[in-house]
């Protein structure tokens, strides 16, 4: 086995062997090749190109107008940097809602948008879909919490699993999405207590927004941590761009905040 080094891609397997090792991963949104270059060489070993652009970069309220080609187009702009970090493209709203069609966006966010995995929504009711993609030969991250796409269902972004039944019911998603096939898991507004538990039930890397601090890594949205969004921010978010004098420096910030486990503190906890 080839040794990594510090300009040779971040692999899946690589992610798993942080995990096994306690290394936090530390992972950002991005949307472009510029932000990319800068969020590569801070440190960034992780990149969503989340649906979120719907909100951040497009302006709309949530992130179901966002459509597959718009998907694409900002996946590909990530991809033309330069490749280091492991990069993982959402599958939009209503973009996978048989096998056959989950098959065939997945497959376009590889083919061009140079996704090295794709993301999408929901646990036990989507693992038949993890598995169907796993066994074609498309790595899977499976999310699971809040679910941005499905927010009006929710009443709202609201914190999840705050009652027992629904930590059992976010438990099982996980294990669900894990025995399918997901290579990775993303845990959003979920107490930090239950984020603990998965993240030490699973082998596969669990990476949390609003999840407290014990997942295997961390993700905010990047206009989050320069303090540039427009919407209202979650208790989860921390600007470090404040006082950090440039974005690169706020981003170097952020990675060794995740790394040495000061990102997220008690004041971004649910």
């Amino acid at each position: 086995m080839v040794a990594e080094t510090e300009s040779s891609p971040i692999t899946l397997a690589a992610l798993r062997d942080m995990k096994q090792r306690g290394e936090k991963i530390a992972c950002l949104t991005c949307y472009d090749a510029s932000f990319a270059e800068v969020l590569q060489a801070a440190g960034v070993e992780l990149f969503i190109v989340g649906d979120s652009l719907g909100m951040v970069v497009m302006g709309h309220d949530s992130t179901v107008p966002v459509s597959m080609d718009n998907m694409i187009h900002h996946a590909a702009s990530v991809a033309r940097a330069r490749h280091r970090a492991y990069r993982v493209v959402d599958l939009p709203y209503l973009s996978y809602e048989s096998a056959t069609q989950a098959y065939d966006n997945a497959r376009r966010l590889v083919d061009e948008g140079g996704a090295d995995m794709v993301k999408l929504e929901g646990g036990v009711a989507r693992a038949h879909l993890v598995e169907h993609l796993v066994n074609l030969g498309i790595p899977v991250c499976g999310h699971v919490g809040l679910l941005p796409q499905s927010v009006e269902q929710f009443g709202g972004y609201r914190v999840q699993g705050r009652d027992a039944a629904g930590a059992a019911a976010i438990t099982e998603d996980a294990l669900a999405l894990q025995a399918a096939g997901a290579g990775m898991l993303v845990m959003e507004c979920i107490p930090a207590a239950l984020a603990k538990s998965i993240t030490g039930t699973l082998d596969i890397p669990t990476i949390g927004i609003g999840a407290g601090p014990d997942c295997d890594g961390q993700v905010l949205v990047l206009y989050d941590i320069l303090g540039i969004a427009a919407q209202q921010h979650p208790r989860f978010v921390k600007d470090f761009l404040a006082g950090a004098g440039s974005v690169a420096a706020a981003v170097r910030a952020y990675v060794a905040a995740v790394k040495d486990g000061s990102y997220p503190a008690a004041e971004h906890l649910y």
